[in-house]
């Protein structure tokens, strides 16, 4: 009998952390390691966008990742002046320890500046990248120190 209420326990706990975590996953949200974090065409490999640019860390077998592409496509074609980047993370491991990216695919938004504004962990939804875009866009530029 305590073997089965261990069992059910076990299980109600594990069925509760995997719905919190689906539910966080792919959310567009700031956060606050990222502040003041800045990156350029030395650090992407490529140039930033006239107004934003969206970063996308990927893996080979991801299928989120895919699908992330797919939508991070669809926006840069709506909004004119973003980028979309993509970076295999196993092939960039350093950028990948300095930003914290803890898993793929994880989508950094950048202002015109390439200051990191949002970050979503997980496949964003259409609506909060452009949201995400919006903030990037209006933000008022920053100087350099």
């Amino acid at each position: 009998m305590t073997g089965l209420v261990v069992c059910v326990v076990v299980l109600a706990a594990a069925s509760a952390y995997g719905v919190l975590n689906r539910r966080r996953s792919g959310r567009v949200r700031v956060r606050g390691r990222d502040g003041g974090k800045r990156l350029g065409a030395a650090e992407l490999g490529e140039d930033l966008g006239e107004r934003a640019t969206l970063v996308q860390f990927s893996s080979a077998f991801c299928a989120p990742c895919r699908a992330t592409r797919r939508v991070l496509g669809e926006v840069t074609d709506l909004v004119p002046g973003v980028r979309h980047i993509e970076i295999d993370a196993e092939d960039h491991l350093g950028l990948v320890r300095a930003l914290d990216i803890l898993k793929t695919p994880t989508v950094l938004v950048l202002d015109s500046d390439g200051h990191v504004v949002r970050r979503a962990t997980g496949q964003p939804r259409k609506a909060d990248v452009i949201a995400a875009l919006g903030e990037a866009v209006s933000s008022p530029s920053r100087a350099t120190p």
